[in-house]
């Protein structure tokens, strides 16, 4: 399979994961205390994370950028291409999302869901529409 058609169809995976992320995203600002709702958006955020990076990293590899690794590789290289603006908050959010995956805690539930919320959300959005353009532009 060539870069162009799997970073498009990575794409549309990403672009299912982003819509359910952002409906979890109207569901927590209408119930924030709701713990429920705060796992359920952590579940979005480690899905769309995923698929935020791989996204990113087929679509640097069809870019002609070769061997992108892992996700802190391709944030670096997605930040280098301009791609994405603040690497920094990425690398918080792969951060999160391997410590979410792994730990279950009632304060660092609390802290990622701020995080998600107030940090996470606004780079996620960048980076679709981003990529949502593009698909646009594509023959």
């Amino acid at each position: 399979m060539n870069n162009e058609i799997r970073w498009k169809q990575r794409f549309q995976n990403f672009e299912k994961a982003y819509n359910t992320f952002n409906r979890m995203i109207d569901r927590y600002e209408k119930e924030p205390q709701d713990e429920a709702i705060q796992m359920a958006l952590v579940q979005s955020f480690e899905f769309t994370f995923e698929l935020a990076w791989n996204t990113m990293k087929d679509y640097l590899e069809n870019d002609g950028y070769n061997e992108v690794k892992n996700g802190k590789h391709a944030i670096r290289v997605a930040f280098q291409d301009e791609l994405i603006d603040d690497a920094e908050t990425w690398m918080v959010a792969l951060l999160k999302r391997n410590l979410t995956s792994h730990t279950y805690n009632n304060h660092i539930l609390l802290e990622t869901v701020v995080f998600i919320h107030d940090d996470f959300f606004p780079i996620v959005r960048d980076l679709y529409f981003k990529f949502k353009s593009k698909m646009e532009t594509l023959p």
